[in-house]
């Protein structure tokens, strides 16, 4: 195991990847979260879709993100992409349904948005979302926080 995170960091080093470790996980208020560790920041029928503080956290650093292309539909709960770093590969699954309008190209050339700005600079896709009843589905920022505290006890 100390053998793979050293060459983790000499890999990120060597990608320049810069390793930034946090001793918490931030949760934004206005947002909704998924089981699965995605959030959504709604504005009407749109919709910005990122993988949580969290995620990123548990995730390490992040080297690489699958984007799905423009005019792509996707599910509520539905994988639309993938999130590749130093430790694992991960599915990225849609909070919302709808058609994705935007995706963040940025993350091509800096996928360490994800771990550095995961609400902000670091969001995935923008939707514009078919069903906003779905949103019941999904946590509020207090849910989310319990939920992750349950979700890391268990391990």
């Amino acid at each position: 195991m100390a053998t793979r995170l050293v060459w983790a960091s000499k890999a990120a080093s060597y990608l320049r990847i810069s390793v930034f470790h946090r001793g918490f996980s931030s949760v934004i208020k206005d947002l909704k979260y998924a089981d699965s560790h995605e959030w959504v920041k709604v504005d009407g029928n749109s919709a910005t879709v990122g993988i949580t503080d969290h995620a990123q956290d548990h995730l390490g650093d992040v080297v690489y993100v699958e984007l799905p292309e423009v005019g792509a539909n996707v599910q509520q709960g539905g994988c639309f992409g993938a999130v590749e770093s130093v430790k694992a590969t991960s599915d990225i699954n849609s909070p919302v349904s709808g058609k994705v309008v935007e995706v963040n190209e940025e993350l091509n050339s800096s996928p360490g948005l994800v771990n550095s700005s995961p609400y902000e600079r670091g969001w995935i896709i923008k939707v514009d979302i078919s069903d906003v009843d779905e949103l019941k589905n999904l946590k509020d920022s207090d849910e989310y926080v319990k939920f992750c505290e349950e979700e890391d006890g268990k391990h």
